[in-house]
């Protein structure tokens, strides 16, 4: 009888996460061949100094400056003055990364898009063994380069949460897969921010109670932990372990026009996250008007620290454009925040949209 493989892959074991580096800035540069060595921006027009807005994203030569997403674009304009600063064109993001979430969806046997620039796919159906597991991800990586060139990073691992904490780690532009039996090991080595819903306060939290590693909060009190964080205790012991039951699922989304933007240090900076807002706001209804709507539901999403989220919408009586979407958004913002709370990331999305040939007015 032949020795059982070491490398087999059990089937539905094999998840990647697919992800663009500093993908704004990397579709820019398609068309601004000049600024690939130079410090690149995109994102609000920071007007002198004076301008409003953050930014969305930038390039690894911005980030050694200091220059990091969500920043106020006034901040990054006196920190690099002479950066290359571009305006957000989602439209031409959108349109590249539409192509590249054509390829990973065809190379896949599950599909699952969680933003403009990244995608989870399930290949449990096409690797036999770890090698053939790392020769796919390659596979993956030069399709994506040569469908659009569009540089990526590519995680692998047996589930989701796994397979993103591999995709940081193989930053930029590379690839670092982990095995089934390696998962605890791999953990051990991480951060215990770098699990899902662990932010400062959670942490700091975490080791008051004595846990002061991933291997620490894999072996905690489970009680102790839902004492502390209700149900989310539960979450933090099973991903210390390496424990993630969540599939990947494409998402049949509604029909809305939503932008998110995610935090580099968490905030509670109201002016800040306003800026955020009017940014986010601003690119919502730029895509909007391309495809000619207009939008009565507003949606403000919230993700705090700790991972919690709150969603909150309201739905105008007439049709919107672009002042009453800021409006709105920046009045659900104002009544819904929890000002003790640093928040992770904030999101912007217009639904129940209607057609211009459809309302013969703006209203609002």
């Amino acid at each position: 009888m032949a020795a059982p493989d070491s490398n087999a892959v059990h089937m539905m074991d094999t998840i990647m996460l697919v992800d663009m580096d500093y993908f704004y800035v990397a579709c820019e540069e398609l068309r601004h061949p000049e600024i690939k060595d130079a410090p690149a921006i995109v994102g609000s027009d920071p007007k002198g100094g004076s301008g409003r807005g953050v930014v969305m994203t930038c390039n690894y030569k911005a980030r050694e400056y200091g220059i990091r997403s969500g920043m106020p674009i006034s901040m990054a304009y006196r920190i690099k003055p002479d950066a290359a600063y571009l305006p957000l064109d989602y439209g031409f993001y959108e349109s590249i990364s539409g192509r590249i979430m054509d390829v990973l969806r065809g190379m896949a046997w599950k599909f699952e898009q969680v933003s403009i620039d990244e995608a989870f796919i399930d290949v449990s159906d096409r690797c036999n063994t770890y090698a053939d597991a790392e020769a796919y991800a390659k596979k993956v990586h030069d399709g994506v380069f040569a469908t659009a060139s569009i540089k990526c990073s590519v995680g692998v691992g047996p589930n989701k949460l796994v397979a993103k904490i591999a995709c940081e780690k193989a930053k930029p532009n590379g690839i670092r897969v982990v095995k089934s039996d390696e998962v605890v090991d791999f953990l051990s080595g991480c951060r215990i921010d770098e699990l899902y819903g662990i932010g400062k306060k959670t942490e700091e939290k975490l080791g008051k109670l004595g846990y002061k590693t991933v291997k620490d909060l894999a072996n905690a009190n489970v009680m102790q932990l839902v004492g502390a964080f209700g149900s989310l205790g539960i979450e933090l012991k099973n991903y210390a372990n390496g424990i993630d039951n969540r599939q990947v699922e494409e998402q049949i989304g509604i029909k809305s026009i939503g932008r998110e933007l995610t935090f580099d240090v968490d905030t509670s900076d109201l002016a800040r996250l306003g800026e955020a807002v009017i940014t986010l706001s601003n690119a919502v209804i730029e895509e909007a008007r391309k495809g000619n709507f207009f939008f009565r539901t507003v949606t403000v999403k919230i993700r705090y620290y700790d991972f919690s989220e709150h969603v909150h919408s309201r739905t105008v009586r007439s049709a919107g454009d672009a002042p009453t979407l800021i409006d709105v958004a920046m009045g659900i913002l104002a009544g819904n925040i929890d000002p003790s709370k640093k928040v992770r990331k904030i999101g912007v999305r217009i639904s129940n949209l209607v057609d211009y040939g459809k309302q013969s007015r703006i209203n609002g």
